[in-house]
């Protein structure tokens, strides 16, 4: 597909990426995964089933949503920012801006290529973030299954959240706020090992 990286690059990131695990499981960096998603008033239902002589329903509404920027680790520490206005360039920037100031040791932060993630704003700063222990690793183009985040946000859309919640905007904020800021504390996703090399 257009786009994608050529098999050597996508096995060269990989096998980084693989030590930067290592690096990680040996707890001489810290080493998080970040990305952005957005909860909105329409319900994710993937199936269901009712009685043929019963009606269900349930309540949605379009425009209204939550959007959601996640740093998140193997071991569950997950570092939240939520908003209600779209996720931009300056958003992340002030993120990792943020970070920067209170690192205990070496930290990496694994992105996609996102524009949003690769902008001015962010490469201009990538020597100075450097310089204080913060540092970014792109992931291959198009390869959201080596990205943890995206199964935080599965948990929270089919499994976390349930169809009563999305009955008003307010709510639906509420317990998407209750749902992420639990991760690590009494809700946990089990990760399964890195695998550094295809099979």
């Amino acid at each position: 597909m257009k786009g994608r990286e050529t098999a050597v690059i996508y096995q060269h990131k990989r096998e980084i990426l693989g030590e930067l695990e290592n690096l990680s499981n040996k707890q001489l960096i810290d080493l998080y995964y970040g990305d952005e998603s957005r909860v909105s008033l329409e319900p994710c239902v993937p199936y269901g089933w009712q009685f043929a002589d019963e009606e269900v329903s349930m309540p949605s509404e379009k425009g209204g949503g939550i959007n959601c920027f996640a740093l998140l680790k193997r071991n569950n520490k997950c570092l939240i920012q939520t908003s209600q206005e779209t996720i931009t360039s300056r958003f992340v920037f002030e993120q990792l801006e943020d970070l920067s100031f209170n690192l205990p040791k070496l930290t990496v932060i694994v992105l996609d290529n996102a524009r949003i993630h690769t902008s001015r704003i962010i490469k201009e700063r990538i020597k100075v973030w450097q310089h204080r222990g913060l540092f970014i690793f792109y992931l291959p183009r198009y390869s959201p299954h080596l990205n943890i985040v995206e199964t935080l946000w599965r948990k929270l859309k089919y499994e976390w959240l349930s169809p009563s919640d999305y009955q008003s905007k307010e709510h639906l904020f509420y317990q998407v706020r209750l749902a992420l800021t639990a991760v690590g504390q009494n809700l946990f996703i089990q990760f399964s090992k890195f695998r550094h090399t295809l099979t």
